[in-house]
């Protein structure tokens, strides 16, 4: 029986909680919260496809990283040739 008695202390002290909780003004901020939420959760973009956006752009960094090197390793090969071909012996 005591079990039951503690059980229901339990109840009759969450119920009280929550009335006091809605007297102070919490409930107030359900309707806030939820706009919020349900904004968010509509413009904002998932996690997967922010992933797979920055991946993209990643490779397009290294792309462009890798173009210059190659460049700059031409001019460097195009330097040596003219100076090896037309250049004081």
């Amino acid at each position: 029986m005591s079990s039951s008695a503690g059980i229901k202390w339990a109840v009759a002290a969450s119920i009280a909680a929550v009335e006091a909780l809605k007297d102070q003004g919490i409930a107030r901020w359900n309707y806030p919260i939820r706009c919020v939420h349900q904004h968010l959760k509509n413009n904002m973009r998932s996690y997967s496809q922010a992933k797979k956006l920055s991946a993209n752009s990643s490779a397009l960094v290294s792309k462009k990283i890798r173009d210059e090197k190659l460049k700059k390793s031409e001019e460097s090969l195009r330097t040596v040739m003219y100076l090896s071909c037309w250049g004081t012996n």
